[in-house]
Formats: structure tokens, sequence, C-alpha cells
């Protein structure tokens, strides 16, 4: 998860959004939609991040596909210490 983290965030380009979605969904279980209006960002560009976020095990969906909610992984939360650090270093 250390190395995912730091390649999502750090490594690539869209690092600040992947974070920002990272830290809306974890002050509440958000869909795409809105997600894309609370960070201001176009719905394409938030369903690409999500799909990096899911592909790394840092989210997973939850309901059917029209609405469906996202939430941090369990295992990110085992991680969420790491996950600061990173933002630190960002």
């Amino acid at each position: 998860m250390e190395k995912a983290l730091w390649y999502l965030l750090v490594g690539t380009r869209g690092g600040e959004n992947r974070a920002r979605i990272i830290a809306a969904i974890d002050e509440q279980p958000r869909n795409a939609n809105q997600l894309a209006e609370q960070l201001e960002v176009d719905y394409n560009t938030v369903r690409h991040h999500l799909d990096m976020l899911q592909e790394h095990d840092i989210v997973e969906s939850g309901g059917d596909a029209y609405g469906q909610l996202y939430f941090l992984t369990d295992r990110f939360e085992s991680h969420r210490e790491e996950f600061e650090r990173v933002l630190e270093a960002m």
C-alpha cells in the first residue's frame, strides 16, 4: 500500500485530485457525480481517478451501477498513517 500511495499521489499527474477525492470520501461516502460537483472537477476526470484508486485497493464501490457510492477500503484504513505522511510530502 505504501508504494501505491506514493505512486498515485506523488509519482503521477493527478495526485492532488486523488488526495482530494480520498479526503472527500473519508468525510462522507459519495458517488462520482457528487465528487465531481464538490471538487469542481470534470465527471470523467473523477471517474478516471476513482478507477485508479479502485485498482490499487484504496476505494471500493457499493450499490448499483447508477449512483454507486465509494468508500475507503479497510486496507487503506490500516495504512492511514502512511497516507498522512505522503500528504505532508506533497
